[in-house]
């Protein structure tokens, strides 16, 4: 029988969704983080649930061909990377196949995933940083990233796949905790100033935002003077945040410096973003992703309905390139930024933006539009669609949906509910043992992974679906 703190050794059968190894023991099936198929490990059991154990390695006593050396000094540490260990186009098939096995598994769905879009940047590809301050066991402030599954914060001097930049932010944040005793968010006592550290670069500017528990900080001129000194273009944010919550952004933002949101051009559109306006946190692969999106859209004429919209981007090249856009998105800012777009940009009467919650205003445009023959995007956030927004989708029946989704297990959800194979049944989502080819709602056209988060377990895809006549 094994037990807690056991130290065994095992050999390494295949990867879980996570890239976890996964050994088999007897009974019992073992997790094991960052060891990879075929390797004999050492292993020490941390936790015992039945017949599922997870365990730590100890000592990779053959090391895979597929093993690379991690770039990341505190990989295995931090909570932000789970694939460094592994070479590219190995965590690439991993995706793949994590996608498959949702969507087997979740819905029944067996269908063809194609080889994920790569990017030409494996390293330095987050245009987006965050960082959560808080306090260590001494009390001390600290700057880092999460350890995986907890709030314990590892601490970190730079970021491998964060550009260069982001080395000089954390720099300049330690520097000023230090010299002005700045002290971190303690979640136990609800102590402490600081509790984020949010940059985001758009277009070769800065958008920067810190997340304080209080009214206001000291020393800003300070901070500003030493921002200047590494970054040209850059604004500078506080964002009030006193709730005992685990939400990153209070409701109030203070600009401090510098103009209040940036603008970048890309596919000839100039787009706009303030703090809280959602952008693909991989650029290259953004381009990639949008282009494709355009292409299934259809063409001159079409009525597209952008939902989740974010600043209004995806909602512009949907109008310039293939007809009338409407896109719903639920931060003001982000509508601010998106109605700016497209005053600037020649969209107007082309291009309209609503403000609210998709589950709340997706129906009511749908009735008052009276078209059946349009295409629905979706790009929700992790959690994927409200039941509300499947319930519309399905009464009123748009001709295509294009889904893009940073989580495949609520994708395969989603799509499963949409195509039949999944039904609701007493309050509870289960397959539906009546479904074939000619009885779904819609088929399935296209399955195509992005690796919009190379070096994680993360995977961005792309679903196409056409409604069944």
């Amino acid at each position: 029988m094994l037990e807690k703190n056991s130290e065994i050794i095992v050999t390494i059968e295949c990867l879980g969704a996570n890239g976890e190894g996964i050994a088999k023991l007897d009974k019992y099936i073992i997790f094991i983080p960052f060891a990879l198929t075929g390797e004999k490990v050492k292993i020490k059991v941390l936790k015992v649930k039945q017949n599922l154990v997870f365990a730590k390695v100890l000592d990779i006593m053959t090391p895979a061909d597929d093993r690379v050396r991690p770039k990341c000094k505190v990989f295995t540490k931090c909570g932000g990377c789970q694939l460094q260990h592994i070479k590219y186009n190995i965590q690439l098939k991993l995706k793949a196949k994590n996608i498959v096995d949702c969507f087997y598994k979740i819905a029944g769905i067996n269908f063809e995933v194609l080889p994920p879009v790569k990017s030409d940047f494996i390293y330095g590809y987050r245009n987006k940083l965050q960082l959560p301050v808080g306090t260590d066991s001494n009390g001390d402030t600290v700057v880092g990233f999460f350890a995986e599954n907890s709030h314990r914060i590892v601490p970190i001097e730079k970021c491998p796949i964060h550009p260069d930049w982001s080395t000089d932010i954390i720099d300049i944040f330690k520097d000023y905790i230090r010299k002005y005793g700045v002290t971190g968010f303690n979640e136990n006592s609800g102590q402490g100033l600081l509790r984020h550290i949010v940059v985001r670069e758009i277009g070769g500017k800065f958008i920067i935002c810190i997340v304080i528990n209080g009214q206001k900080i000291e020393n800003s001129d300070y901070l500003i003077s030493r921002i200047s000194e590494k970054f040209k273009y850059f604004n500078l944010y506080i964002n009030i945040n006193t709730f005992d919550s685990n939400v990153i952004f209070g409701k109030r933002f203070i600009c401090l410096y510098g103009e209040k949101k940036f603008d970048e051009e890309e596919f000839g559109i100039n787009f706009y973003a303030g703090p809280e306006t959602f952008v693909q946190i991989n650029s290259e692969i953004r381009r990639k992703l949008y282009d494709k999106v355009i292409k299934l859209a259809g063409v001159d004429n079409s009525l597209i309905i952008d939902a989740y919209s974010g600043g209004g981007l995806l909602t512009a090249l949907l109008a310039k390139n293939c007809g009338m856009a409407y896109g719903i998105e639920i931060i003001n800012e982000a509508v601010s930024c998106a109605d700016e777009l497209a005053e600037n940009n020649g969209l107007i009467g082309k291009m309209i933006n609503i403000c609210g919650k998709v589950e709340e205003k997706l129906k009511p445009l749908l009735n008052s539009l009276n078209n059946p023959e349009f295409t629905l995007i979706l790009d929700p956030p992790r959690k994927g669609c409200d039941l509300t927004v499947i319930k519309t989708i399905l009464e009123l029946r748009p001709k295509k949906i294009i889904y893009i989704s940073c989580n495949p297990s609520t994708l395969a959800r989603d799509v499963g509910l949409m195509t039949g194979h999944l039904i609701y049944e007493e309050k509870n989502i289960v397959k539906n043992p009546e479904i074939d080819s000619e009885k779904t709602n819609y088929n399935i056209e296209l399955i195509q992974p992005y690796d919009m988060f190379p070096q994680t377990k993360h995977v961005e895809t792309l679903i196409c679906l056409r409604a069944v006549k």
